[in-house]
Parts: structure tokens; C-alpha cells; sequence
């Protein structure tokens, strides 16, 4: 029997979903107001790059997240694909 997994979301599409878009802001305008080349909002939101410390601090000031909360979108993404995509039923458990 195959599993059923939820799609698997990058913290670019919740960026671009629940506060570019709904705030009516544009990517470039965006990058403007945090101090990031466009092209790095760009890319999160299309899911090609990483949210780093120095975007997750950006962020967090901006919109009024905690600081962290992208870095913990990133990880949770992270960790999810390595699990999806990693081949790891051959490890057992250490025994001390």
C-alpha cells in the first residue's frame, strides 16, 4: 500500500500566498522595502532558492513574524524532502 502525502509546500509559496499576495504588494517592491535584490524574492517564490538567516531576520521585521518563523518554513521543507526522497529503511537504530 503506497502512502498519501500532502504536498509538500515551499516557504516561497506561503511568502508569495498569504502575504505578497494578499497584502497587494509586488516582489519587487518587496525586495525594495527589506534591501534585497529582486531576484532573490524572485527565486524563493518560485521555490529556487533557500530562505537564509539574513532573509529570515529581513522578513520577520517586515511582515512582524517572529524571527525564526522562516527559517523553521525552510527546515520543515527541508526535512520533508530529504524524508521523501532520501533511502533510509536500511538504517537501524544504534543500541548503546
Amino acid at each position: 500500500m503506497t502512502e498519501e502525502r500532502l504536498p509538500n509546500i515551499h516557504p516561497g509559496e506561503i511568502l508569495l500566498e498569504d502575504f505578497i499576495g494578499p497584502l497587494g504588494l509586488t516582489k519587487n517592491a518587496l525586495a525594495t522595502a527589506i534591501g534585497v535584490p529582486a531576484t532573490r524574492i524572485g527565486e524563493i517564490t518560485r521555490g529556487a532558492r533557500s530562505i537564509t538567516a539574513d532573509t529570515d531576520l529581513r522578513l520577520s521585521i517586515y511582515f512582524g513574524t517572529s524571527p525564526g518563523y522562516w527559517l523553521r518554513l525552510q527546515n520543515a521543507f527541508d526535512l520533508e524532502e530529504a524524508r521523501r526522497h532520501s533511502r533510509l529503511e536500511g538504517i537501524r537504530p544504534r543500541v548503546a
